[in-house]
């Protein structure tokens, strides 16, 4: 159990301050997690990594010289907000953009990705890393559809240091994806780990049982094994990795690879050291060099009692990043240059931005747009009660409730904006910023970043046309399915959405938006309402299966209404 804690609501928070507090030299705390307590140095890209807390050193106790730059911080488990990582990446952000890492979870995915909307439409190129180094969680032909764990460390490792060595971002880019793609880690769990407050653990495994294909959210393994001695689990673990090893090449993989026993939070250093000993003799025997191997706790899962191994398949390229010198709070090695790096003498805070200058032609869309947004807000109440009916069947039951919230806190974010002067660009881009905020959860991350991708399309400083509205929309669509990740036939929103998107086309001619939404309106609806027919497999309905049958999505469903009354409105 976790013994030291406060208010459990206030763990992570109070954690972060602690880190800072403890390691004034590394880090410094801004709103929704850490920055180093150095500028960025002009024109290099910043590694910002991030997820929930209860990992650590994992990941703010990585934010450093040679590792990452910032880290925003979610609570214990759980994705931080679109605005945290906002906060983060633009106190790290200086000039050379910015590479957001983190775990392949649909969380981190939604919220990282409306960060990256946010930040592109202010003009900072972003780039996406997810690590994905589970072997359990999806096949090896689909290895970067599969969860993070204990790879983030190398990932990120070696892409700081990349940057370290002086990568542009897309090079920084590139040298990730390789790292990502060179990475397998496989675990095991003995126990579950109890969140600050709980009384009782997330999970537990039957004595003399384990769970092998551990998460480290908490999730139990995908199937409960005879526990093992060290070193019939560390054989286990090996020849689980080791079926993925990549074939050896002149010029690529030689048999070198970075190799980590981690520890998950209750199983001690001797006995992650008893394991490792067989792991060492396991590949010596299959002809693999272990490059400079790490074993301790590297990503924890609060108390979890539980190990995993992680090899990354090193090429000379990526063994040099490994290698390289880092110094953060909890992972050093080697000695940094002894450069004087500046501190950092000024934060960015949310609220301090001034309002971008706007003209007269633009401030009057950015009024059009808000009455937009009110209609929203009074559609959305009108239909929370029976959007959360649909929801209690086909979901969780707060779709409505969520899109109340949303929509009411993206209109008086419109309205706020009209009174500073705001253009349609910068009233758009607040008002996304708001709805995810309001809302939460997958929807409101979605309709938010569909607001801010919608945003990049105006321009403080011009008018509007017809074209406009209609490439607007498809901006904030297309939005949607590269977040959420969703294709037609997976019972979401995208059922609707991308109908309406291939609609909108066909009927716009040039000047007639208002007939050509209203048009792709009435298909969005009938294939809302078709999705009744699907089982779903992705979104809030995906745990129910065969129960989602019989009702539409209720994503679908909001959003061809909302499509429907924007039609009539620019009527």
């Amino acid at each position: 159990m976790t013994y030291l804690f406060n208010d459990p609501a206030a763990f992570a928070a109070e954690a972060v301050k602690g880190l800072a507090l403890s390691h004034p030299a590394h880090v410094a705390v801004v709103h929704g997690g850490v920055v180093r307590a150095t500028e960025t140095p002009q024109g290099q890209p910043a590694l910002v990594i991030g997820g929930g807390s209860g990992h650590y050193p994992a990941f703010a106790g990585w934010v450093g010289p040679g590792m990452g730059h910032g880290a925003p911080c979610g609570n214990v488990f759980a994705s931080p907000s679109a605005s945290q990582v906002y906060s983060v990446a633009r106190n790290a952000e200086n000039g050379g953009g910015v590479i957001l890492g983190f775990g392949n979870y649909a969380g981190d995915v939604l919220h990282f990705g409306a960060a990256a909307e946010k930040l592109r439409a202010e003009g900072i190129d972003v780039r996406i890393v997810k690590v994905s180094d589970d072997i359990v969680s999806n096949t090896a032909e689909n290895h970067r559809d599969r969860r993070g764990i204990a790879g983030d460390l190398p990932v990120f490792k070696i892409a700081g240091a990349a940057i370290e060595a002086g990568a542009d971002l897309a090079e920084a880019e590139r040298i990730a994806w390789k790292a990502n793609d060179a990475t397998r880690s496989f675990g095991v769990a003995f126990d579950g780990p109890t969140l600050p407050g709980a009384g009782e653990a997330l999970f537990h495994v039957a004595e003399g049982q384990m769970g092998v294909g551990l998460g480290i959210h908490g999730e139990p393994g995908v199937r409960d094994e005879p526990i093992g001695t060290a070193e019939e689990i560390a054989t286990m673990l090996v020849e689980g990795v080791l079926a993925e090893q990549p074939e050896r090449t002149d010029g690529g993989y030689q048999g070198r690879a970075a190799v980590l026993v981690n520890g998950l939070g209750t199983v001690k250093y001797e006995e992650l050291f008893v394991v490792y000993a067989k792991v060492a003799e396991l590949l010596e025997a299959a002809g693999i060099t272990p490059v400079r191997p790490e074993v301790g706790e590297l990503v924890t899962s609060l108390d979890m009692a539980g190990l995993s191994l992680t090899l990354v398949f090193l090429d000379e390229e990526l063994e040099q990043h490994w290698l390289a010198p880092v110094d953060t709070p909890a992972f050093h090695r080697g000695a940094m240059p002894t450069a004087e790096r500046p501190r950092r003498t000024s934060f960015w805070e949310a609220g301090t931005d001034e309002t971008p200058a706007a003209s007269e032609e633009s401030r009057e869309v950015a009024a059009r747009i808000a009455a937009v947004l009110d209609l929203f807000e009074s559609v959305c109440v009108r239909e929370e009660a029976e959007l959360g009916r649909i929801d209690a069947i086909a979901g969780d039951g707060d779709h409505g409730q969520g899109m109340a919230y949303g929509s009411k806190g993206a209109a008086a974010a419109a309205r706020q904006a009209l009174e500073d002067g705001a253009g349609a660009r910068t009233l758009l881009v607040r008002a996304g910023e708001a709805w995810s905020e309001s809302a939460g959860g997958t929807s409101g991350a979605l309709w938010g970043a569909a607001l801010i991708a919608a945003g990049a399309v105006y321009d403080d400083q011009a008018g509007a046309e017809a074209r406009t509205v209609v490439d607007a929309v498809d901006a904030g669509i297309d939005a949607i399915q590269r977040l959420g990740g969703a294709q037609v036939g997976d019972k979401t929103m995208v059922d609707a959405a991308v109908p309406f998107r291939e609609e909108l086309a066909k009927a716009f001619s040039g000047e007639n938006a208002a007939d050509a939404i209203l048009q792709a309106a009435d298909v969005a609806r009938t294939a809302a309402d078709a999705t009744a027919d699907i089982t779903a497999t992705l979104g809030r309905a995906r745990v129910l299966g065969e129960k989602s049958v019989g009702t539409p999505d209720p994503g679908a469903i909001s959003f061809s209404i909302l499509m429907k009354e924007l039609g009539q409105h620019l009527s």
